[in-house]
């Protein structure tokens, strides 16, 4: 028989170079100077310093054994502290950051080298960190749990590559550094492109085609709005306007993979618009259609037109480009194909997927620290994690949704849905209406075809008791989603809307269309329950809070009355109707 492994219970953290590739392509000398420069000056006395043992240097990274986790959590904290200082000697104009990720395990120590799955662990944790950021186990963060110093933010369970059981894992930072993590410029974000070729007037005349013209402006303004797309300007498209149009052809020599032609036909007053969607590598067209209307109604005309794409149109590129995504093998997926999974798991709102939809929003952080979209959808995990009574501590939930909301729009602080889920953050979970109102008005001003900046603004107009408004809002968003895969949500804050202004039978019908799309969003059930009873339903009622207590079986109406932002006689009202429907105290 062999002799015995030699094994150790260590700390260990694993650290790679972000964007390692990139940089030695861009200047290779000039980056293994700076890497040497910061092991020099930052990593060596660092680990030294934390009683650390280099067990592996490579080229974009390190692998380091500690007998503490706490002193393991320190150093890692320290470095990256120390790099994002720019240490002297370093290179401004070659920005390197590091990812770490920490784990502690029984692992088999030989001469040169360590093995095992805690190995593998800290290694996979890494790649979920933000540049400048340290991603640790939970094993790790029970035992730095005392120090004062650190804080460790709770990233859900983490579903690692090749590994059978999701792990859950923690982001740490100091307690003087609220926002964690540096930014890294210019990442590909791998969105889909759309271009608007010229429309064509037929039978017309050139001195006339100015409402063709109008009509491809309008739609480009419309689809500007939609941050999930590239949209190519209109002077890139001048040379299409007369000619055959080969799709696939105009998709290679523009880089888009999505073209929209149109015709504008005339008779007499009587108007016809037609348009098409087509894929750019293949072809094929995704989608037809065609407005009706007068000449003297040009100007709603277009108005219509452009509102019919981003109501027709965005539902389907968001769809196709989630089925790409889906089909990408792991290594090439970018930071815009992990949120469209993420997304994709979210809506289906069920434990398993909700967990998997953060790690893939964590994920794309990584991958590209500057997309503010991957920021905006993470705010937006947070907010579902609490309003479903799926957070372990939803006081800091509630803090980092506000983090990642603030972080999207300091990254595009004209992207609407980022204003709006900013706005909706303050008010769902801070209470702050003020400062809701202020980014939610914004979100509107800068993006009038985004649905989901009305259907929030609907929600705080609720929450102040603005009935008319509400449902008003809410009816928008809903105009602007008719195909979208988060219509329950939309659906949803119409039902709610509709409470709040006292059209109970409207609630129910709403509520009822929303849990037949979805009929495990919790906060939907409780609107649903609390109308059904004002309207006498009270078997349909004491069902659907069953349903409700199936889903979040610690519900209470004590905790929900203390983190609802529903107020006054309207939180009094609606709790009592709970009460009815038999929802615990």
């Amino acid at each position: 028989m062999g002799q015995p492994f030699n094994r150790r219970l260590s700390a260990i953290l694993a650290a790679d170079v972000v964007g390692y590739s990139r940089l030695m392509e861009h200047d290779e000398e000039g980056t293994h100077r700076h890497l040497m420069c910061l092991r020099e000056v930052v990593l060596d006395p660092k680990i030294k310093e934390h009683a650390g043992q280099v067990i592996k240097n490579t080229g974009d990274g390190f692998l380091v054994l500690f007998d503490s986790a706490n002193e393991a959590a320190e150093c890692a904290l320290a470095i990256q502290q120390a790099v994002t200082a720019r240490p002297e000697g370093a290179r401004a104009d070659l920005p390197i950051n590091f990812r770490i990720g920490l784990h502690v395990a029984d692992i088999i120590v030989e001469r040169d080298d360590v093995y095992g799955e805690g190995v593998n662990i800290a290694a996979r944790l890494q790649t979920y960190a933000e540049p400048g950021g340290v991603v640790v186990s939970s094993a790790v963060a029970d035992q730095v749990g005392a120090n004062n110093r650190i804080r460790a933010v709770d990233l859900g369970e983490l579903h690692l590559r090749n590994m059978s059981r999701p792990l859950r894992a923690f982001s740490l930072r100091r307690d003087d550094d609220p926002a964690g993590g540096a930014g890294w410029p210019g990442l590909p974000e791998g969105r889909p492109s759309i271009v608007v070729l010229p429309f064509r007037e037929h039978q017309g005349e050139p001195a006339k085609a100015y409402f063709a013209e109008g009509m491809v402006d309008d739609i480009i303004l419309a689809l500007g709005g939609l941050r999930d797309l590239f949209v190519i300007s209109r002077g890139s498209t001048l040379g299409y306007a007369s000619g055959a149009i080969d799709i696939r052809a105009i998709g290679r020599e523009l880089g888009v993979r999505y073209v929209l032609t149109g015709s504008v036909r005339r008779s007499g007053d009587q108007l016809r618009i037609s348009s098409e969607l087509s894929d750019a590598e293949s072809g094929t067209i995704v989608i037809v259609d065609q407005q009706d209307g007068q000449l003297a109604d040009l100007f709603e005309l277009q108005h219509r037109i452009a509102l019919r794409v981003v109501t027709a149109i965005a539902p389907h590129v968001r769809e196709r480009e989630r089925m790409r995504a889906v089909r990408k093998h792991p290594q090439n997926m970018t930071a815009y194909d992990l949120v469209l999974q993420a997304l994709s798991s979210l809506y289906r709102m069920d434990r398993d997927s909700f967990s998997r939809a953060g790690g893939l929003l964590q994920q794309a952080i990584s991958h590209d620290p500057g997309f503010a979209l991957a920021y905006t959808y993470s705010a937006y995990w947070r907010m579902f994690r609490v309003g479903q009574g799926w957070s372990p501590d939803p006081a800091a939930d509630n803090a980092e949704a506000a983090r990642m909301a603030f972080a999207a729009i300091e990254r595009d602080g004209n992207d609407a849905l980022a204003l709006a889920i900013y706005g909706h953050v303050q008010s769902f979970l801070m209470k702050d209406y003020d400062t809701a109102v202020q980014f939610l008005d914004r979100a509107l001003e800068v993006g009038p075809n985004c649905a989901m900046a009305w259907t929030l603004s609907s929600a705080t107009c609720g929450y102040l008791d603005e009935g008319p408004t509400a449902v008003m809002r809410a009816e928008h968003g809903l105009q602007l989603s008719p195909r979208d895969s988060h219509i329950f949500w939309h659906e949803h804050l119409l039902s709610q809307a509709h409470y709040i202004n006292g059209n109970y039978d409207e609630a129910v019908t709403w509520g009822t269309r929303s849990a037949r799309h979805n009929e495990r969003l919790t906060s939907n059930l409780r609107s649903l329950t609390a109308s059904l009873v004002a309207i006498g339903q009270m078997d349909a009622a004491r069902r659907v809070a069953q349903q409700l207590l199936a889903l979040d079986p610690r519900f209470t109406l004590t905790a929900f009355s203390a983190r609802t932002p529903l107020r006054g006689e309207t939180l009094r009202d609606f709790v009592a109707r709970l009460r009815q429907a038999g929802l615990p105290d």
